[in-house]
């Protein structure tokens, strides 16, 4: 390797094949109460010095990538001008560079202007994830999002308006039982009014050492799904999808009970009857290979 990575290191599965550089380290906001991924770091911006010696020694090792990942968790906070900067050092080095992506929270979008995205979305930025996760207000409030669904979906929008694809998730399970009906409906509903171009749902994964903070967010009453109530969840949100506009739709990450995929609305009832067949004859992927 050209250089280290300041672990841990983490990245969306589609980007396995991406050529990956740490720009920040840690998540700005790290307070997600059912996170766990940065906890360990402080959010920290690495300088541009750093950056362009590393680009230029890994485009020796790598001419051809076409793809790049920004890390860690928080990359699109970088005010605009740092971030072009890092965009033209990539430019620069690597002739057949395609497509540049990172994560990003509704904030980051939200506090950068049409005119900035315009201008990130020019210089190849041209991907973000972006942790939607419920659009329920209260369970986004318990767990500690940082934007209310609202916000969240003028961030797509707008985000999508610049011409950057978005890549969303959401996670089932996350109001647990109580408001499980609310958080499947209610989510469903925010991505019929901000479509991404991609979506994904997970399911919930407490590591030990976010099991009680995040239970103690939910004053001690939190009940988690079991596979039935999770495809319950999933089933109501699919009955109420109908984007005006195609979105690509997952349900293979390792914490799924079930793995779908499709385009909505298109494949829409054959997701639902996938789902249905799985909870009435209980075929679901076994718990021992949904282990991260």
């Amino acid at each position: 390797m050209p250089f280290l990575y300041d672990m841990p290191l983490f990245r969306p599965p589609s980007e396995a094949e991406s050529l990956i550089f740490q720009v920040t380290l840690g998540c700005g906001h790290n307070q997600c109460a059912f996170c766990s991924m940065y906890r360990s770091k402080t959010y920290t911006v690495r300088s541009l010095d750093a950056l362009e010696c590393e680009i230029r020694t890994a485009a020796i090792a790598w001419p051809d990538a076409h793809r790049v990942f920004l890390a860690d968790g928080d990359a699109f906070r970088l005010p605009t001008d740092h971030l072009l900067k890092i965009l033209s050092f990539l430019r620069d080095a690597f002739p057949s560079l395609a497509r540049v992506s990172c994560y990003a929270t509704p904030g980051d979008i939200l506090r950068k202007s049409e005119d900035e995205l315009a201008a990130l979305r020019a210089a190849k930025l041209s991907l973000l994830y972006v942790g939607l996760e419920s659009g329920d207000p209260e369970t986004v409030r318990r767990a500690a999002k940082g934007a209310s669904p609202e916000a969240a979906g003028r961030a797509v929008n707008r985000a999508q308006a610049a011409g950057l694809k978005v890549s969303a998730t959401i996670i089932l399970g996350l109001a647990g039982r109580v408001r499980a009906r609310e958080h499947a409906w209610a989510t469903a509903v925010m991505i019929n009014k901000a479509p991404p171009v991609y979506l994904s749902a997970l399911c919930l994964m407490l590591t030990p050492e976010r099991e009680g903070p995040f239970r103690a967010r939910f004053d001690n009453t939190f009940e988690p799904q079991d596979d039935e109530g999770l495809l319950g969840e999933l089933e109501l949100m699919l009955e109420t999808l109908n984007p005006p506009r195609p979105v690509i739709f997952r349900s293979n990450h390792a914490s799924n009970a079930l793995a779908l995929a499709g385009t909505l609305p298109r494949d829409r009832d054959r997701l639902l009857a996938e789902v249905r067949a799985a909870r009435a004859e209980g075929e679901v992927r076994p718990v021992v290979s949904r282990r991260l």
